[in-house]
């Protein structure tokens, strides 16, 4: 099953509620606060080991690279999610 969140803190109890193979962030999604959200998994120890990724426009490098250091698992242009996202799903099922 797929569950959106349009909030950090509404993402953080789903994740808490039921917790998901694997978070997908818009990262160009100031509204969502994607990287303070990876921040708050990355210091819950119920939530840490949740696979991430992020997919962001490939000209922002100062997103991707903000995003790497906050502890996204996987950064990708917008574009190569979207090519790769089937492959994505069923490796993180």
């Amino acid at each position: 099953a797929v569950t959106f969140a349009r909030s950090a803190s509404a993402a953080l109890d789903q994740m808490r509620t039921a917790r998901p193979s694997l978070v997908i962030l818009d990262l160009n999604n100031p509204r969502t606060d994607p990287l303070g959200t990876v921040a708050a998994m990355r210091a819950d120890a119920q939530l840490a080991g949740i696979p991430t990724i992020g997919y962001v426009s490939h000209v922002d490098t100062a997103t991707i690279e903000a995003a790497r250091t906050a502890g996204v698992g996987t950064v990708l242009a917008r574009s190569a999610f979207v090519t790769q996202l089937t492959d994505l799903l069923q490796q993180h099922r």
